[in-house]
């Protein structure tokens, strides 16, 4: 099942591309986010794996990210894997009159359980993601905020 949407983001593309690829920096925005860390050595990029810790609807859930693609600053393609669900996708960052926009497609494949909650889990997604990308903007947009 496919989780998507976009938001416009009034800071400069690079900026923005910057601050999400670090996903360490995902818990000032991600209000459900406790803990990520980078766990693949050298810079950021391609093959860049993180591990996270949410707390969500069904508990503390523990997640590994690996960047599978990255096209500074256009694209980041990622694989997550959680103890309940596979989630691949891509978040692509486009230049706009306004500043950036971001959208954001994932592909959602519970298991076990899960599975047989496709469309609440599907509808949870899309409520969550929105949410997180809310908070990304609110954060990126504001004055007082160093986001460096």
């Amino acid at each position: 099942m496919r989780v998507e949407g976009d938001i416009v983001i009034q800071r400069p593309i690079e900026e923005v591309f910057d601050f999400v690829a670090d996903e360490r920096n995902e818990p000032r925005y991600n209000p459900q986010m406790t803990r990520a860390e980078k766990v693949s050595p050298g810079p950021i990029g391609l093959g860049s794996k993180f591990n996270s810790v949410m707390n969500g609807v069904g508990g503390r859930a523990e997640m590994t990210t690996e960047f599978t693609g990255f096209e500074r600053p256009r694209r980041i393609t990622e694989v997550t894997h959680l103890s309940n669900m596979d989630i691949t996708g891509a978040l692509f960052f486009e230049l706009v009159a306004e500043g950036t926009r971001m959208t954001w497609q994932w592909d959602i494949e519970p298991r076990g359980f899960y599975r047989l909650l496709g469309p609440l889990v599907r509808r949870i997604g899309e409520r969550q993601e929105r949410t997180i990308w809310t908070g990304l903007k609110r954060l990126l947009e504001s004055q007082q905020t160093n986001v460096t």
